[in-house]
């Protein structure tokens, strides 16, 4: 009978341990889960830390037009045709047009020059107070001070109003630089040379479009 009681009582004492044993376990992964991030916030962060980071843009071209002048035929680079220059009996102004006007532009100056002359640059053509509305200025517009539908023309290097034909020495190739300056007042002169063009223009001009051509006699 005594037998039978302890090992009743050693059995009862092993269950007993089983059961503290068991209840350790279960205290034991309970703390473990809550150690863990649940899977979705796992997988969030895991995203969030492989994801590359791309950088924004500093910014997107703003489409403004380009404002573009277009001088006696030929694109820029090209040859200047012998109607505009001493290489013919009647040498006319050449035509000469533009598109895209900056916003703001009350005048255009255009000015035609050659800066290789031999005794320093020498301006051919001078047209200022051109209205902003105005594209174009057709060939031939001779040397009277006021062209039709808007602009005046001042002194060339030959002190003579209007256009002076492009006439380089002999065997020589010159660059005839076309020049058009959208300018942010009108010209209060009664007449203009070079210098005082230049000095009207400084501070004044907005943007600049430019062509240049060659010529070779």
């Amino acid at each position: 009978m005594f037998i039978g009681f302890a090992t009743l009582s050693g059995t009862m004492r092993s269950a007993a341990g089983l059961g503290i044993l068991l209840v350790a376990l279960l205290v034991l992964a309970s703390i473990a889960g809550c150690s863990q991030a649940p899977s979705g916030s796992a997988s969030i962060s895991g995203q969030a830390e492989n994801t590359p980071q791309v950088a924004k843009p500093l910014g997107t071209p703003s489409g403004k037009p380009v404002f573009t002048l277009h001088a006696a035929g030929p694109a820029d680079g090209g040859l200047l045709s012998v109607a505009y220059t001493c290489g013919t009996g009647m040498p006319v102004s050449p035509p000469v047009s533009w598109e895209n006007v900056p916003e703001g532009t009350k005048t255009l100056t255009l000015i035609v020059d050659d800066p290789d002359a031999p005794s320093g640059t020498f301006t051919h053509w001078i047209v200022y107070n051109i209205p902003p509305e105005r594209r174009s200025i057709p060939g031939d517009v001779g040397g009277a001070k006021e062209i039709s539908g808007g602009g005046q023309q001042g002194a060339n290097s030959a002190d003579q109003r209007g256009y002076y034909p492009a006439c380089p020495p002999i065997g020589s190739r010159h660059r005839y630089v076309f020049t058009l300056y959208a300018v942010d007042y009108t010209m209060g002169l009664p007449a203009a040379d070079r210098e005082v063009i230049d000095a009207m223009l400084d501070g004044h001009w907005m943007e600049k479009a430019v062509v240049t051509t060659y010529y070779t006699r």
